[in-house]
């Protein structure tokens, strides 16, 4: 039967040039319009694709995807409706319609032995009924931030993120966690260690292969500190690309483990004892392709710009720590016995500190944020930072880059700082932030208020990524 179905399958190195030449279209901003009918044209002319891929996330940062039928998308791509009240944290049910338009530039080649053959990717953008993009939509908010800075100021705004994750044994480990209470390590080399037959080990090289296809264009790849944990680096990029290849490596890694007949799991931390995840969160600007974070003279290699960036970004890390920690669980990482960084501090060398400056060149000079969990939400998280530290103020704290002042050490004081901060409110409005507030309440509440010494299944089985719809709904 299988004989009979003449479906798309390229090789990996077909995948990577295409996926690299869509990416060199994106990096240097070719029209829209251009690269729609480029794609449409694609679609239409190349027989072996049945469907297309839609992607979209909701407020928290889940990932989301629809698949439709190649033809049909043709022929409707401009008229695509879904149920928002079915999203949490978009529309009431009462105004549920809202429609899904194509980034084309957001188009991406996936391998037929992970996500199927004759399927193609793209990034959706979430329309409102007025026809303006969805201010529960934070792909759309940063996209259009990000332009407008373009515009505006010629700036190009520039990310590159660590993210960490744990292999657990089993498949859905988080969603069973209510039945068993543990997670069971694949390995416990630790750092850097693991034998070229061991399942981390095969687990790492096997996606780090899709990457390498889907055009991520890798650097390093290798085990963490923790037992049974990885982190898979690739180069940086245009902040929305940034963000869209956090969410296609989570999902990536989750389809290869579950391949494996494992998970891949983006708790912060999801063993107690042992170091947490993060999602150090690397970034710069450049004006007219010349990085302007970077001065040779400047204190630590950074520029004036870069200094008064970094001291928005501390004086507001309290009002912004619930987009950068957004789940119960997150707060046991911003423990200072393992390297967390809960100091909101600025420093070269202490990694206890909430931004570190790297070492760097002309091209390299960036900023570290390393207070970020992997489970927040790509888009609302880059938004808040960049926004943050080129339009936020700066408080008159004496020595602010060093003074003593610390990240919350739970979710509850991280809620209250969120809904009575002023900044907030100018960053997302006050309906959105309202409603991501809710959603974090709620998820907190579910769970026992002080986080003791070890893991509680609530804030496993009601994290905004592990969710089980059927229990949810019986709240």
């Amino acid at each position: 039967m299988s004989d009979l179905r003449n479906f798309l399958t390229l090789s990996y190195e077909e995948l990577e040039e295409l996926n690299l030449q869509a990416k060199e279209q994106r990096r240097n901003r070719v029209a829209a319009g251009k690269i729609q009918e480029e794609r449409l044209k694609y679609l239409t002319d190349t027989k072996g694709i049945k469907a297309v891929t839609v992607l979209f996330s909701d407020l928290e940062g889940r990932l989301h995807m629809l698949d439709y039928d190649k033809k049909f998308l043709v022929k409707s791509y401009d008229n695509l409706t879904f149920d928002g009240s079915s999203i949490r944290g978009f529309t009431a049910q009462r105004e549920s319609d809202l429609r899904l338009g194509m980034d084309w530039g957001a188009f991406y080649w996936a391998p037929a032995d992970v996500f199927g053959e004759g399927k193609v990717l793209v990034f959706g953008e979430v329309i409102d009924k007025n026809g303006e993009p969805y201010v529960g939509d934070m792909r759309g908010v940063l996209k259009t931030f990000s332009q407008n800075l373009h515009k505006k100021e010629d700036y190009t705004l520039n990310a590159a993120n660590e993210i960490e994750g744990f292999l657990f044994q089993g498949e859905d480990a988080e969603r069973r966690f209510h039945d068993t209470g543990k997670f069971e390590y694949v390995n416990t080399g630790g750092y850097y260690h693991s034998l070229p037959g061991d399942p981390l080990r095969e687990f790492i090289d096997t996606v780090a292969e899709v990457q390498r296809a889907m055009g991520f264009q890798n650097e390093k790849d290798h085990p963490e500190v923790a037992p049974s944990q990885f982190e898979i680096n690739y180069g940086y990029g245009e902040v929305v690309a940034a963000a869209d290849q956090i969410q296609l490596y989570k999902l990536v890694c989750r389809q290869i483990a579950t391949q494996m007949g494992m998970s891949a799991c983006f708790l912060p931390k999801p063993v107690v004892g042992v170091n947490g995840s993060g999602m150090h969160t690397n970034i710069s600007i450049s004006k007219g392709g010349k990085n302007i974070f970077w001065d040779p003279k400047g204190e630590e290699k950074l520029s004036g710009f870069a200094w008064e960036f970094v001291d928005r970004i501390l004086t507001h890390a309290n009002d912004i720590c619930l987009v950068l920690n957004s789940s119960v669980n997150s707060y046991r990482r911003l423990d200072p016995h393992f390297e967390a960084p809960n100091q909101i501090k600025a420093s070269a060398v202490d990694r206890g500190s909430m931004v570190r400056i790297p070492i760097g060149n002309e091209k390299s000079s960036r900023v570290e944020v390393r207070s970020v969990a992997p489970d927040a939400n790509p888009y609302m998280t880059l938004y808040s930072i960049f926004r943050s530290g080129l339009e936020g103020e700066t408080a008159k704290i004496d020595n602010l880059r060093q003074a003593e002042r610390y990240l919350p050490d739970n979710i509850y004081t991280a809620i209250d700082n969120f809904r009575g901060s002023k900044w907030t409110g100018k960053l997302f409005g006050d309906d959105v932030k309202a409603r991501f507030a809710d959603l974090k309440q709620a998820s907190a509440d579910r769970c026992p208020r002080l986080l003791g010494t070890f893991v509680k299944t609530p804030e496993v089985q009601f994290h905004h990524e592990v969710y089980n719809q059927f229990l949810w709904n019986q709240f």
